[in-house]
């Protein structure tokens, strides 16, 4: 089997059509999707974000 991993930058508030172009465009299987949560801090306190995915696909 092959795999390939795929890194999508992304803002998860308004890149929701990205994501979904990117995923329909994909020929192989999605076997997992990472998202890169980064800590950040603002004046009402600690949150995080998720600045990229990692998307694996199983290649056919």
């Amino acid at each position: 089997m092959n795999y390939k991993v795929h890194q999508l930058e992304i803002d998860m508030r308004r890149d929701r059509e990205k994501l979904e172009q990117f995923l329909n465009s994909m020929k192989g299987d999605i076997v997992s999707i990472i998202p890169n949560v980064k800590p950040t801090f603002q004046l009402m306190g600690a949150t995080a974000k998720v600045d990229f995915l990692f998307i694996v696909e199983k290649l056919k």
